[in-house]
């Protein structure tokens, strides 16, 4: 007894140290996230091009986790996912997805990269949990969904009467992406897949793609310098791509399904004022109206675990993370 009475506090201090270090990297997961937006439209506008910006992003992804993730769970069963299912997703996350947003960032600003595809992911999320898993929808939820539909309709309606005629065709493909990417962390749920493994599964079948850059695509090493195409392997592969997700990972369940869920709007936020200074990129009265009102929604759609199961809407647990067992209701 008198040992437990000693390491009790000991361990109440891991706790909080482990909380705050979670907050931290959960909020670092959100600067590159949202970072990523004005990263990527800075190198397309500054001579690579969406597929260069493909070739980095998998060849260093996959080729730094082909050896202790993907050949680990066995070739024949794709990585231990099997092979329908890691094709699956490495449609909603891999090529398809990652083209669109990078064509898109050729076309319109980084900051409507940055709400589009976060708000419209929430959207289908939200959706997606209702039908998959029997998430009861609150007042405050179908508030937050509604002011983020309001939102992309005012970029949109900006968007037809910007003076550049591709902002349209740029905020269609931001659509594209948050259609597509929204079924991914529904699918990682419905399947219980680790993120990880997930993430090595996608970059590596992902690296099919290299030999069509290499015969169509690609321009040899020299249309801008060797360090400008290092750092944004680096941004692609690395940070986005590896460290992002391994963080996100690992915080989720750390702080709890209803506290992780806060972080995610601050993309937008990110993006939009990085984008400023970084790009140049003033949004018109409209666009700032449309961008407030998505991140607005985010915000209060997100604030409190708003979709619960119905099984477990008078309960003051929520659903783990990462195994079928509860955890305590936390709050930051």
């Amino acid at each position: 007894m008198d040992a437990l009475v000693e390491t009790s506090p000991l361990n109440d201090q891991r706790d909080r140290l482990r909380r705050r270090l979670a907050i931290a990297a959960m909020i670092l997961a959100m600067l590159i996230f949202g970072a990523n937006f004005v990263v990527s439209r800075h190198a397309v506008l500054n001579g690579l091009t969406a597929h260069d910006m493909l070739a980095l992003r998998f060849a260093t992804a996959g080729l730094l986790l082909l050896p202790s993730f993907f050949l680990a769970g066995g070739l024949a069963s794709c990585g231990g996912l099997g092979w329908g299912r890691g094709v699956t997703l490495a449609v909603m996350s891999g090529f398809p997805m990652s083209y669109l947003l990078l064509t898109g960032l050729g076309y319109a600003p980084a900051a409507h990269g940055a709400v589009i595809g976060p708000g419209t992911v929430t959207v289908v999320g939200i959706v997606g949990s209702v039908m998959l898993f029997g998430a009861l929808l609150t007042k405050q939820l179908v508030f937050g969904v509604g002011a983020v539909l309001v939102g992309l309709a005012c970029l949109g309606i900006a968007g037809t009467h910007h003076s550049s005629p591709t902002i349209m065709l740029g905020d269609l493909c931001f659509l594209g992406v948050g259609l597509i990417w929204a079924g991914y962390p529904l699918l990682i749920q419905l399947w219980k897949v680790d993120a990880l493994k997930a993430t090595a599964v996608v970059s590596v079948l992902s690296m099919l793609y290299l030999p069509v850059y290499a015969l169509f695509f690609f321009r040899g090493f020299d249309v801008v310098p060797w360090w400008i195409i290092a750092a944004h392997a680096f941004n692609q592969g690395v940070l986005n791509v590896i460290v992002g997700l391994w963080i996100w990972s690992w915080s989720t369940p750390v702080l709890g399904a209803a506290v992780a869920g806060r972080f995610p709007p601050m993309i937008p936020i990110v993006g939009t004022l990085l984008a400023i200074p970084a790009l140049g990129e003033i949004p018109s009265g409209l666009q700032i109206g449309g961008i407030a009102l998505i991140i607005f929604g985010l915000f209060i759609a997100s604030w409190r675990s708003a979709a619960r199961p119905a099984s477990q809407a008078h309960q003051s647990q929520i659903p783990g993370d990462t195994d079928e067992k509860a955890e305590p209701q936390r709050r930051p």
